[in-house]
């Protein structure tokens, strides 16, 4: 179930989901998405998000940055969680720290503050009806838009650098400088500290998404959405692929084929 953020909002917040887990996963690949999730387990259920290896449990309140390494996803039958998509553009605004710390992360956001995200997450679980819960999670947002209205000249600016990208698959640093009248070496800091990858790796994902949607959603051939999406060959692809996920082309569209579609609209891929 997805519900569009309020008007205030919506320039900054893709849209918030609710999943709930039908059956158990176990060591699920999670697709990198190219946005920020804010995510609250609102159910008893357990989860756990491996990253590169590394498990860490999902806490009540979650940050997930940037992927740029391959994940999985472990999660309970029955598991319900509320996800806040945000676009890369605006994450500065919701968060005080560098998003460069939350990248290839998945933080308990009570380690960045914790009496707020702790009355936060009781006000949300004490509230009865999902417009309600979106209702207090809103009003969060709202607050911490506020406290950061100084960033929105550079979200503004990030917005306007990103956009280019997603219709060419590509990336020129020197034209983008040119054409913002920004240095390259000030665009470079602007994405990491405000979306918390570098431009090109921001590119990178951005290509991945386009030719993992076809991966899924066609049955076109690796070699054509290789040079769909801007790769050099059918080569190439393969292996930014298997970067960010561990397994091949062939090995994902084989998996959705077996598993079906429930796990994909769990981990809600995609731009």
């Amino acid at each position: 179930m997805q519900i569009l953020p309020s008007a205030s909002l919506a320039p900054y917040i893709k849209n918030y989901t609710v999943v709930t887990i039908e059956k158990d996963l176990d060591n699920e690949v999670f697709y990198p998405s190219g946005y920020v999730d804010f995510i609250i387990n609102i159910s008893e259920g357990m989860a756990a998000t491996i990253i590169n290896g590394r498990r860490k449990d999902t806490p009540a309140i979650e940050l997930l940055g940037h992927l740029t390494l391959p994940t999985r996803l472990s999660v309970a039958k029955g598991t319900s969680v509320l996800i806040a998509r945000i676009y890369p553009h605006a994450s500065a605004l919701f968060f005080s720290d560098p998003l460069s710390e939350f990248t290839n992360y998945a933080t308990d956001m009570y380690d960045v503050a914790q009496t707020e995200n702790r009355e936060l997450y009781e006000k949300i679980m004490e509230a009865d009806g999902l417009a309600s819960k979106i209702n207090i999670l809103e009003n969060h947002f709202l607050l911490q838009l506020k406290k950061n209205e100084t960033r929105l000249k550079k979200v503004s600016m990030l917005q306007g650098l990103s956009q280019n990208l997603y219709v060419t698959n590509s990336l020129d640093l020197p034209a983008m400088a040119q054409h913002s009248g920004l240095s390259e070496r000030y665009i470079q800091k602007l994405y990491l500290s405000n979306i918390g990858i570098s431009p090109s790796a921001f590119n990178s994902v951005i290509r991945f998404n386009k030719s993992l949607h076809l991966v899924l959603n066609t049955s076109e051939s690796l070699t054509t959405i290789a040079y769909d999406c801007g790769y050099y060959d059918q080569a190439h692809f393969i292996k930014e692929f298997k970067k960010f996920t561990g397994i091949t082309p062939f090995a994902s569209r084989a998996s959705l084929i077996k598993n079906g579609t429930d796990f994909q609209e769990a981990v809600n891929v995609g731009f």
